[in-house]
């Protein structure tokens, strides 16, 4: 039966975290799969989250199964986390459905795409984060790309991601990250999310937006205002939403898909077509999660720490980037202070396949393939050494 059956190359990001397990160093960094840590260098479950889990835990008296859409909670009350007022302006027209995490949720979109245009083609930036094009894709979607990342400036290269989106017949998607571009931490001004929803708007494309770090670039409000400006003015929408980093439930698979419509007679059918590819893909989502969350957002004393705890957060992964920067600076006499404009938990180093190598072997550093760090995975302790590793690697390769 499986003879045919090839190989399967290993996922080169997952291989990073197999050779770190691998390497024998005591002095050994993982920089590579995308998780906080804290300066002890584990990955917390916040303090709000173990409350909320224990309260779940003392009340709860069944675990039959949910709908296929969800827990309603859930689904209403991370909708309006995400949306708010333009959630409560819209109204029905804004409906959410429960998916197993963020990727989940990106899958359920994609299958809902292909079920109602299966002719859109999907536009990625370029870079992306790595299993966007495989996870979309999979859905039996054309994707192609549309230029973001300038790695001579380190910053969006707007105009020609402008000029490519113009170039678009109706109908096709454009895929956003919200916040916390991965992997490049280079983000779109709020006047960039004005300028790109006019053309949104006027080449009838379709926004499918990635929010999988609300609250770790600046704040909760901040990092979806572009994401909130785009949702008062578009038609139609769609957005993932990861629980993973934000509030520590990366094991447990909690996400959500949101979906705008123009009326909520149409959003009606959205989630009764969404419960039917749920229930064909994996029947009923996982709750255990899903609960939790629905805890802290519900309740004004677990909501007001879970803030304090994500505002933590975020501090350090900022901290670190400018910390980064200056040693970066020092060790190789170059300009890296473009690492602090940056925001969330990545920063895309110019290095090649050899110096992400040499960095490996050499220094027992690990980063992704592409050069992408994962800034939240640095210790105050360990800055130094990697700045310094970075500038061997640099020179070396020079």
């Amino acid at each position: 039966m499986f003879e045919a059956l090839a190989r399967v190359p290993e996922d080169p990001l997952l291989a990073v975290s197999t050779a770190f397990r691998a390497d024998p160093s005591a002095d050994k960094i993982d920089l590579g799969v995308g998780v906080y840590r804290d300066d002890s260098g584990n990955t917390p479950v916040p303090a709000a989250v173990q409350e909320a889990e224990r309260q779940l835990l003392a009340a709860q008296t069944s675990k039959t199964y949910l709908s296929p859409i969800g827990n309603p909670g859930f689904n209403q009350r991370l909708t309006s986390l995400v949306l708010g007022a333009v959630g409560a302006s819209r109204g029905a027209q804004a409906i959410g459905v429960q998916g197993p995490g963020g990727s989940g949720a990106l899958r359920l979109g994609a299958e809902l795409l292909r079920l109602a245009r299966p002719d859109t083609r999907l536009l990625v930036s370029k870079p992306t984060w790595a299993n966007h094009i495989p996870l979309l894709g999979g859905a039996g979607l054309a994707i192609d790309s549309y230029p973001y990342y300038e790695i001579h400036t380190h910053g969006v290269d707007f105009d020609a991601m402008l000029a490519q989106l113009e170039q678009q017949p109706a109908g096709n998607t454009i895929v956003l990250h919200a916040c916390c571009h991965n992997p490049t931490g280079a983000d779109l001004t709020l006047s960039q999310w004005e300028a790109l929803t006019e053309i949104i708007k006027r080449r009838e494309l379709l926004p499918f937006i990635d929010l999988a770090y609300q609250g770790l670039a600046d704040d909760l409000e901040t990092d979806v205002a572009g994401l909130r400006l785009m949702c008062a003015l578009v038609p139609e929408a769609l957005i993932a939403v990861s629980c993973s980093k934000n509030f520590g439930l990366y094991r447990e698979r909690t996400g959500l898909l949101i979906v705008l419509t123009p009326s909520g007679e149409r959003s009606s059918i959205v989630a009764a077509q969404l419960g039917r590819v749920a229930r064909t893909l994996y029947s009923m989502p996982p709750d255990h999660g899903a609960a939790i969350v629905e805890r802290v957002l519900s309740d004004s004393t677990l909501l007001g720490g879970w803030k304090r705890e994500l505002a933590t957060m975020t501090q350090r992964i900022n901290g670190l980037r400018a910390a980064l920067a200056d040693a970066l600076t020092e060790a190789t006499q170059l300009d890296y202070s473009w690492i602090k404009s940056q925001r969330g938990m990545f920063s895309k180093l110019d290095l090649s396949a050899d110096s992400v190598r040499a960095l490996r072997d050499q220094h027992h550093v690990f980063t992704a393939p592409d050069g992408r760090l994962n800034i939240a995975g640095l210790r105050t302790t360990t800055v130094e050494r990697v700045a310094h590793a970075i500038a061997a690697v640099s020179r070396d390769a020079n």
